[in-house]
């Protein structure tokens, strides 16, 4: 098997997030970090067991992205909520993290929402990544893929298999999860959909310069939260 043959088995398209850099025009089709306005009439902001209001950490209109994960086909609006501290790892969804999502049927307000948060909100710049590749280890390079590419470095054709490949760290649907560590599988059932990276810009560190990372079941549409740092 040559490069081209595993880049085209590995490669998978991405919408990359960049944080600011142009005026917002606080228009409904904006997405954002740091800031969630879109709330159904019966919403408001989530709050945790202890009624401490979870942190809005991001609003995706998808309509508008260059690329979007399948496991999001039907939906307009994607809102994220996350407790401070952050949760515990893979802890599931509902107390301390919660993502909602919003069809073109459901009826969505502006609603300007008061939350005392860290984040500095900024509007995203999206553009399309068309080829994300996995990281090495534990990213997502299929075992029987693992060994061709260590045969091309046996046979001197690659010093690396990051001679290969470029992987997008930053905020993104689609593509692969940014590990810091070794990866996590969540099983053949989730598929990874997005992530929201360490951004000084908006004011994020998760832990150590690290990312939250988000995957979906296929079938029940159940969100995992994963995240590590260095």
């Amino acid at each position: 098997m040559d490069i081209q043959d595993i880049k085209r088995q590995l490669a998978k398209p991405a919408t990359r997030f960049e944080a600011g850099g142009f005026r917002p025009t606080d228009s409904l089709q904006e997405s954002w970090l740091g800031k969630v306005f879109l709330f159904r009439p019966d919403e408001q902001i989530p709050t945790n067991a202890a009624g401490q209001p979870l942190i809005p950490y991001a609003q995706f209109y998808l309509p508008a992205l260059p690329y979007v994960s399948p496991l999001l086909d039907g939906v307009s609006v994607m809102t994220v909520f996350i407790s401070e501290p952050l949760p515990d790892g893979e802890e599931p969804m509902g107390e301390n993290w919660l993502i909602r999502e919003y069809t073109a049927d459901d009826e969505l307000v502006r609603k300007d929402l008061s939350v005392d948060t860290f984040l500095k909100p900024f509007a995203l710049k999206a553009t399309l990544v068309e080829a994300d590749y996995p990281l090495w280890d534990g990213g997502g390079v299929p075992r029987a893929l693992e060994l061709e590419v260590l045969k091309l470095e046996d046979d001197g054709v690659i010093e690396s298999y990051y001679d290969l490949i470029d992987h997008t760290y930053d905020h993104k649907i689609g593509g692969y999860p940014s590990f810091c560590q070794s990866g996590i599988d969540p099983g053949d059932d989730y598929e990874f959909v997005f992530q929201i990276s360490t951004d000084d810009k908006i004011q994020l560190n998760v832990i150590d310069n690290g990312s939250l990372m988000f995957w979906k079941h296929k079938t029940t549409g159940e969100w995992f939260l994963y995240y590590d740092f260095h």
